[in-house]
């Protein structure tokens, strides 16, 4: 009943991992969105649109948070060694 919580060790490393994973998986949905909305023909979806600009809104928001903490990570994205 009055149990203490237990602290984390190490918690900038463990939430700077976790910011890391978040940001790599925020990366893949925007440019599944982006490739989504230059697949459909049909422009009127305004839908696509907005879902696309969202998760740019989120990797932009998560990149900056990343900078401001200066993480960094020791993986390379998947999108830097296609090109």
């Amino acid at each position: 009943m009055f149990k203490r919580k237990r602290k984390i060790k190490n918690p900038k490393e463990t939430f700077d991992q976790q910011l890391l994973a978040t940001l790599n998986t925020a990366k893949v949905d925007w440019d599944r969105s982006k490739q989504n909305e230059q697949a459909v023909y049909d422009n009127n979806t305004n839908e696509l649109v907005v879902q696309t600009t969202l998760a740019r809104a989120k990797y932009l928001y998560l990149y900056r948070e990343a900078r401001y903490r200066q993480v960094h990570g020791q993986t390379i994205q998947r999108s830097v060694i296609d090109k």
